[in-house]
Order: structure tokens, then sequence, then C-alpha cells
């Protein structure tokens, strides 16, 4: 008898070989699943939800147009996607195109703290994502994977190749690396 993880590995991966021959609403299963974890992931890497929108949009249209040469290694069809959203932010920051972009935002609406609150979180989230920046390869992936991807210590195992206990004590050392970066109110680095 097969576990329920094992029996949602072999529900995908007959969903990844009907996309695979053609099927467009397959495709969209996997769009549907997947979608809100590769925009995190981006979004996570730019720190700008409009360009995460547009790499997230470029990630899903790459994967349509490749998905006949997709493989499986086993690994997660998520990591496959992961991967092209990482090497679609790579080339956007290589092409050097994003120093000249000032991305600017409508403030949400019925802010009830005002702009000062929607800039002090927006503090804090730059400086977040710049604690995470500095962090080493490994620790920083493992953050982007857990949090951002919101991926389970199993799926960021096998999207970095390592045991779970692994990515736990990786995991922790980031975190624990990144309170020590940050200060308990960002208010007080402002």
């Amino acid at each position: 008898m097969r576990s329920p993880a094992e029996a949602a590995f072999a529900d995908r991966t007959l969903v990844v070989e009907r996309a695979r021959a053609g099927c467009r609403e397959a495709f969209g299963e996997l769009y549907a699943e997947y979608c809100a974890a590769v925009h995190r992931y981006v979004l996570s890497r730019t720190g700008s939800p409009a360009l995460a929108e547009d790499l997230t949009s470029e990630t899903f249209l790459r994967a349509l147009r490749r998905i006949e040469s997709f493989t499986w290694t086993g690994r997660d069809f998520g990591a496959w996607l992961l991967t092209i959203a990482r090497n679609l932010v790579a080339d956007h920051y290589r092409s050097g195109r994003y120093r000249f972009e000032t991305v600017t935002e409508a403030p949400p609406e019925g802010s009830v703290e005002g702009p000062e609150r929607d800039v002090l979180d927006a503090f804090g989230r730059a400086m977040l994502l710049a604690a995470v920046v500095d962090l080493g390869e490994e620790q920083r992936q493992c953050v982007e994977l857990r949090f951002f991807a919101e991926r389970t210590v199993a799926e960021t195992a096998t999207i970095m190749d390592r045991k779970s206990g692994a990515v736990k004590a990786l995991q922790h050392r980031a975190v624990r690396s990144l309170a020590r970066r940050l200060p308990a109110d960002p208010r007080s680095a402002a």
C-alpha cells in the first residue's frame, strides 16, 4: 500500500506526463499547484511584486515551451520550475537593466495605520531580504526554499540534494544568523 505522499507524487507524475503530451488542462493544473510557490520565491529574490509577477509569468511560459524536454531525475516538478525561475532572476540582474528600473506601486487601499506603517513594513522587508542575501549560499538557498517558496523540509532536502536532518540544521543556523543581524524593531535601525 502506498503512502499518501507516494500517491500524491504518482498523481503529479501523471499530470506532468499529460502536460508533456500536450494537454493544456494538465499544464493548467501544474500552474495552479506551483504558481504561488514560484511567485513567493521570485518575490523573495527581487523584492518587487511587479517584477515577481513578470518573472513568474515568464517562468511558466518557458516551462510550457520546454515541457517536452522535462525528464524525471527523482526531483519534484516544482524543483524544475524553481530552477527556471532562479535562472530568470539571475539573468535579470546580470542584464544590468534592473539598475535603471524604478518600480512604484500604489499604497494599499484601506491602510489603517497610514503611510508610516507602510514605509516601516517595506523597510523591515528590505532589511530582511538584504540579510538573507548576505547569508552563505547554502543557508540562503535553504531560507529561500523553506520560507519564501514554502517548501517542506523533505522537498528542500530533495532540491538541495541533502538529507532532511542536514536541512533542519542548516535552517536553524540560518535563522540564528538572521536573528543576530536584524534589529528587534526595524524602527530602531531607521
